[in-house]
C-alpha cells in the first residue's frame, strides 16, 4: 500500500480502525485511478492463502468479478453477476471464506477519466444497501482524494518531462532556452504543488498520476 493511499485512507475515516475492515470482515481489494495498465495506489487486504492461490492459478482473466469492474460502472453484489465462471473462481473464493461480495467501479467523467474500482468481502451474509452505500462513499471519497493536482503549469511540467529524461538544470535551461535559475524555480513550485521534497519524488509522483 502506497504511503498516498494510507494519507487518503486516513483521512476519509479519521480513525485508526478501518471502516473498510468493519464492514468487510472477509477482506477487500482496492485499485484507485487505473490507467493503462496500473493502479496510482492499491490495497489488497483479501486472505493472504487466497492471495496466493489467485495469482499461483492466474484466475484474474477468468475471474467474472474482475471483468466485470473493467467493464462496467456501478455498484453489484457477486451474486448478480451474470458473466460466465468456466473456471469455478467464485466458488473457489467461497471455498476460502469470501463466499458474499460487493463489486463498485466508477470513472471521471470525460475521454481520460481514470477507473477506481473495489471488491469488498463477507463470509456471513450478503452486503446490505445500507453498507453498499457507505462503502461506494468511502471510495469515491479515495478516488477524488488521489486526484492529481490540476494548478501545475505547461512550464513546470515541461521541466520535469526533463528531469525523467535524465537531464540536468543545465542542459534543461539550454532546451528551454532559459537560465538555470528560472528551471530551480520551475522545479521548486512543482514540487511544492506535487507535496514532494526531492525532485526524484515529484517526477514520480507526476509521472504516476499521468502528467508527463
Amino acid at each position: 500500500m502506497t504511503r498516498e493511499f494510507i494519507r487518503a485512507e486516513r483521512r476519509a475515516q479519521g480513525r485508526e480502525a478501518s471502516e473498510f475492515a468493519v464492514l468487510a470482515p472477509a477482506g477487500h481489494y482496492i485499485a484507485l485511478r487505473v490507467g493503462f495498465a496500473f493502479p496510482l495506489a492499491e490495497q489488497n487486504a483479501l486472505p493472504a492463502e487466497w492471495v496466493e492461490r489467485y495469482t499461483r492459478q492466474n484466475f484474474m482473466l477468468a475471474d467474472p468479478v474482475m471483468r466485470w469492474l473493467y467493464g462496467n460502472s456501478g455498484v453489484i453484489r457477486w451474486s448478480e453477476i451474470a458473466l460466465p465462471d468456466p473456471r469455478g473462481v467464485l466458488a473457489e473464493a467461497a471455498r476460502h471464506g469470501l463466499r458474499f461480495g460487493v463489486a463498485i467501479s466508477f470513472d471521471d467523467p470525460g475521454p481520460k477519466g481514470l477507473r477506481s474500482f473495489a471488491s469488498f468481502c463477507r463470509g456471513d451474509r450478503e452486503f446490505s444497501d445500507e453498507e453498499i452505500a457507505v462503502l461506494r462513499a468511502k471510495l469515491e471519497w479515495l478516488h477524488v482524494a488521489m486526484a492529481p493536482p490540476t494548478n501545475l503549469t505547461r512550464a513546470e511540467l515541461e521541466a520535469l518531462r526533463l528531469v525523467k529524461e535524465g537531464c540536468l538544470v543545465k542542459e534543461i535551461a539550454c532546451r528551454l532556452g532559459v537560465s538555470e535559475g528560472a528551471v530551480k524555480q520551475r522545479l521548486k513550485k512543482a514540487k511544492a504543488k506535487l507535496g514532494a521534497k526531492t525532485g526524484s519524488q515529484a517526477v514520480s509522483a507526476a509521472a504516476g498520476y499521468g502528467l508527463i
